[in-house]
């Protein structure tokens, strides 16, 4: 990839989170607007000279020798303008030790995200952060991803990074007991954003990889640590290896979604799911079962293509033990299918009509295909019923072929 179009963008996804966080190091959460600004005119000063002057040899290296070069210019004006002397004078060797090896940019993103993901924070400005500071996702990005404008997701941020001004946040890893209690939310916002990714909200697209990746790139860090690696964090990522091994049989060549039924086996990433496995299998210790561990088993056992009797009645248990543990209509719904999968479609619509989850639409598209066999005009209006309620493109297109196969 040696173009510059193509590869300003991707090092803009792979470098500016890694650039922005030891710059945080450096200067603190106090100044998380100038680090980020140090960053963008990084980026922009590539964009202004490369097409022109040609690539570096490295491309990574000249980026971070430019941050630093900026880094240590705006010190020297700011203690020329503010004559502060003891922190800012000597500008040249504090950057001495700017250091953007692996291990110090590994160390700098796994502080940053137990900042992003403080108590004091929102769950919103958890995952905007999350995707501003760690992911490198632009606020047009942002917005899309939490169905919300570039507006709103300004005003977020602002008053996210604020806040953690105000508490006086700094940029370290918790002790220990504190990690342990932390560690649950760190996890909590990660499952939110691969989720946004695995099946998006948003009204022009319902698989977003980028997220699913980053959210994956992340779980990696907790593990690569000794104090994160947790078996909680183990069955999350799982969870979330199990799930991407499907991602390029969910979505057909014109961007429509394909049902888990009618997926292509061979389009399933055996590595991914092999992974997936050793984790889950690593996971199982300790005397904590988390609803990640029973989600990551479900997801197991759908990398299991057969539709036996076996499968759906594991499904089916697991999910029982999801619903005591932590319950979701998306888990009901859910169970709801493995419970017509296991035990026939008359059970299944009874406890599907005790759901009575009127304003979700997944519940109309449950009805639908629950009462195909039976009433096809109750079908037909159970999915004309979830087309009008909801607004993603790509999902309109799936329920009203849907409606088409039945109608003819």
């Amino acid at each position: 990839m040696r173009n510059t179009e193509e590869l300003i963008p991707h090092l803009f996804r792979t470098e500016s989170s890694k650039i922005t966080t030891v710059l945080l190091q450096h200067f603190g959460l106090d100044n998380i607007v100038m680090a980020e600004d140090i960053t963008s005119d990084t980026f922009k000063k590539a964009l202004e000279t490369w097409p022109y002057n040609g690539l570096p040899e490295n491309p990574t290296a000249w980026l971070y020798s430019v941050a630093k070069n900026k880094a240590i210019n705006l010190l020297k004006r700011a203690s020329l303008f503010t004559k502060i002397k003891d922190t800012l004078y000597n500008a040249d060797k504090k950057f001495d030790n700017f250091d953007l090896s692996d291990t110090n940019i590994f160390d700098s993103q796994l502080k940053m995200l137990f900042v992003v993901c403080h108590p004091v924070l929102s769950t919103e400005s958890k995952i905007g952060l999350a995707l501003r500071i760690l992911c490198g996702f632009g606020i047009e990005e942002i917005a899309n991803a939490m169905l919300s404008n570039k507006e709103t997701i300004n005003k977020r941020l602002l008053r996210a990074k604020q806040k953690l001004k105000e508490e006086k946040v700094q940029i370290e890893l918790p002790n220990q007991v504190e990690i342990d209690k932390r560690l649950d939310d760190v996890l909590k916002i990660l499952y939110l954003i691969f989720n946004e990714g695995y099946y998006s909200e948003s009204n022009d697209e319902i698989i977003r990889e980028e997220l699913c990746f980053e959210a994956m790139r992340l779980n990696e860090m907790l593990l690569k640590s000794d104090i994160t690696n947790k078996p909680e964090a183990r069955a999350l990522l799982s969870l979330m290896c199990f799930q991407a091994s499907r991602l390029k049989s969910r979505k057909g060549i014109h961007g429509e979604l394909i049902l888990y039924q009618n997926q292509d086996v061979l389009l399933w990433n055996q590595e991914l799911i092999s992974k997936g496995s050793e984790l889950l299998y690593s996971a199982a210790i300790g005397n904590k079962l988390s609803s990640y561990h029973l989600e990551a088993s479900i997801a197991y056992w759908h990398t299991i293509k057969e539709d036996s009797p076996e499968k759906w009645e594991n499904i089916l248990q697991l999910y029982n033990k999801l619903l005591q543990l932590s319950y979701s209509p998306i888990a009901a719904l859910n169970r709801t299918y493995a419970l017509y999968k296991a035990n026939g479609v008359d059970e299944a619509i009874i406890q599907a009509e005790k759901l009575r989850l009127s304003n979700n639409h997944y519940f109309f598209i449950l009805l639908g295909e629950l009462y195909k066999g039976k009433d096809i005009n109750y079908s037909i209006k159970s999915f004309q019923k979830a087309l009008e309620m909801t607004n993603n493109i790509t999902e309109k297109t799936m329920i009203t072929k849907r409606i088409n196969e039945l109608q003819n």
